[in-house]
């Protein structure tokens, strides 16, 4: 079997799979996410996919009532609004994400450092788009 390469459209594989992916360096050992077929510490290429645990904490986050088009259509709106959270994964990595079940209408609840559980969100009804989102756990 190839080597899946190191892009966007592969990571986004990976997440309809339900499956949190970095690519490390085998030389240096660093996690780059979003991938890169180059290391970003070492400019190594020696790159290979490796599994996250999808655990982490908040690090930021943003609510937002003007969304894009997409989150519209999924009806995100000033009456509705929805978070974006950046999120510090355990392995060391920070991360982009929809934030899930925390109330986007009142920030002040809202608590960075958090712990947080990623979940896959699957944007139609075949599974063929998916995005990353998390939610506090426990």
């Amino acid at each position: 079997m190839a080597k899946a390469e190191f892009t966007a459209a592969a990571f986004n594989s990976f997440l309809k799979e339900g499956r949190l992916m970095a690519a490390r360096c085998r030389g240096c050992g660093n996690l780059a996410l979003p991938p890169h077929s180059l290391c970003p510490a070492c400019h190594g290429s020696d790159m290979e996919w490796t599994p996250l645990k999808g655990t982490g904490r908040l690090a930021a986050f943003s609510c937002i009532a003007v969304g894009p088009t997409r989150m519209v259509q999924e009806g995100y709106d000033r009456n509705n609004p929805y978070c974006s959270a950046l999120v510090d994964l355990d392995e060391g990595v920070r991360v982009s994400a929809q934030l899930l079940g925390v109330e986007a209408s009142r920030p002040e609840t809202i608590r960075v450092g958090t712990p947080l559980k990623a979940e896959y969100l699957y944007q139609d009804e075949e599974g063929k788009e998916a995005a990353l989102a998390f939610r506090p756990q426990g």
